[in-house]
């Protein structure tokens, strides 16, 4: 389990920092990220976030619970985040979810969903 929160936590810098390396080992090249109005493979996700279409500000977790079934683990991140979309500052609260394969040692990240709530 700390292994896939451990995951998630590099997952998270490297969408921070564009770091595509990192990116490509920890997710799998047939994962899905599911925003407000888009759906992108890995490939796409890295690409908006190189070209600064996406530029991830800040990231405050509030609250984080896991949930572990066989070979997937999910966790349910409550954030709030800052970010820059195409040149705007703006900042949304979301429950991101994140499910994961746990295929022998290997935690990869197979699908980000982020959906909007309201406080």
């Amino acid at each position: 389990m700390e292994q896939v929160q451990e995951v998630s936590q590099l997952i998270w810098q490297a969408l921070k920092d564009s770091n595509q390396k990192d990116l490509k080992k920890y997710v799998h090249p047939d994962a899905v990220f599911v925003h407000m109005g888009v759906t992108l493979s890995r490939d796409g996700e890295i690409e908006i976030i190189e070209s600064k279409g996406i530029i991830l500000k800040e990231i405050v977790f509030e609250e984080q619970t896991q949930h572990s079934f066989d070979d997937v683990s999910i966790l349910l991140n409550k954030i709030k985040l800052t970010a820059i979309v195409n040149g705007n500052e703006v900042v949304n609260p979301f429950v991101v979810t994140e499910v994961y394969s746990n295929k022998g040692n290997q935690v990869q990240l197979i699908s980000l969903s982020y959906t909007r709530i309201n406080y």
